[in-house]
């Protein structure tokens, strides 16, 4: 049998127990409500969120062998270091021939100048050998009316005037021939000379594109490339990630948007730091929408078994540079 005199105490700690748990949760729920009320409601959290940052992809612009590979994964970079090298000799050949053909171009150019006072100079003569013609021939009509001159020697002479005036036809021609490669133009505009310095300018760029510098600041990824390989143009080389350009993808239920505006600060913690370390932002971004209406297959709501689901809108948080 029990003793009624000993469960009569303890059910009177029991009850205070109850009680004084009941006031702690009390305390408690009231003051959550008033965080809340003052402080809490103007805040929303979400832990779906990551960090991003462009990756820059480093590609070649000519085709080649490769000879020399100046960073490996993790290596930080500056902008302008030389990451690969190419065998430079099939360029420095091609070099070559643009800046020879340039300078044959030139040449040709000069002498079609020099070429016209030629042709004017023969234009004159055929001109005065025409004058000299019709002259003979004046005479020789005048002669003919006396008798002191055949009219066989006058065939001679008119026959002369039709060759004369051939001749000059003919020189005026080249002339004008010659002369349509030079108006309006110099030697160092004219097309033909401006076509060979441009084969140079591509040639010399092919030349200097076998060195493949580092385009941004950052950390060497996804280093693929490996010497002696022949690559080509648009070839993934490497990757360069700029830490100075991450981002934090943080997505929110719909629900939690309501007053969410660009330009609002924001208060981050990372999994690697937890709770000690506190980054500082601003929001910078709207998503147009959800991950899943950007998806390979997206949802057809209009097919009547629809489900309402929350959905999550992403929204960009840029990181202040301290």
């Amino acid at each position: 049998m029990e003793n009624t005199n000993d469960t009569a105490p303890n059910n009177g700690k029991r009850k205070k127990a109850m009680l004084t748990a009941g006031a702690i949760f009390a305390v408690l729920g009231v003051a959550y409500g008033v965080y809340w009320a003052l402080h809490g409601r103007f805040y929303q959290s979400t832990d779906d969120a990551y960090v991003a940052g462009n990756v820059v992809q480093v590609t070649p612009q000519v085709a080649g062998t490769v000879v020399s590979i100046g960073a490996d994964d993790t290596d930080f970079v500056r902008a302008g270091d030389n990451l690969v090298l190419l065998d430079k000799s099939d360029a420095k050949v091609a070099l070559e021939q643009a800046e020879a053909a340039l300078g044959q171009t030139v040449r040709q150019v000069r002498s079609m100048f020099v070429t016209n006072a030629a042709l004017a100079a023969n234009v004159e003569l055929a001109q005065s050998q025409l004058a000299k013609a019709e002259a003979d021939l004046n005479r020789r009509r005048d002669l003919t009316r006396t008798g002191a001159v055949s009219y066989e020697e006058l065939n001679h002479a008119e026959t002369a005037v039709k060759s004369a005036k051939a001749d000059l036809l003919a020189a005026q021609q080249k002339l004008s021939t010659n002369q349509a490669f030079t108006n309006n133009t110099r030697v160092d505009n004219h097309p033909a000379v401006l076509q060979a310095a441009a084969k140079v300018h591509e040639a010399y760029l092919a030349y200097q594109r076998a060195a493949i510098p580092a385009p941004i600041n950052g950390l060497v990824a996804k280093r693929s490339v490996q010497v002696g390989q022949r690559v080509a143009p648009g070839n993934p080389l490497m990757a360069i990630v700029p830490l100075d350009q991450v981002w934090v993808d943080a997505n929110f239920k719909e629900g939690q948007l309501a007053d969410m505006r660009i330009g609002q600060p924001v208060t981050l913690e990372a999994d690697i730091y937890g709770g000690k370390v506190e980054y500082h932002g601003r929001i910078v971004g709207l998503a147009a929408g959800t991950g899943s209406a950007f998806s390979l297959l997206p949802a057809q709501n209009a097919t009547g078994n629809w489900i309402k689901v929350v959905q999550r809108v992403p929204l960009k948080v840029q990181l202040d540079p301290e």
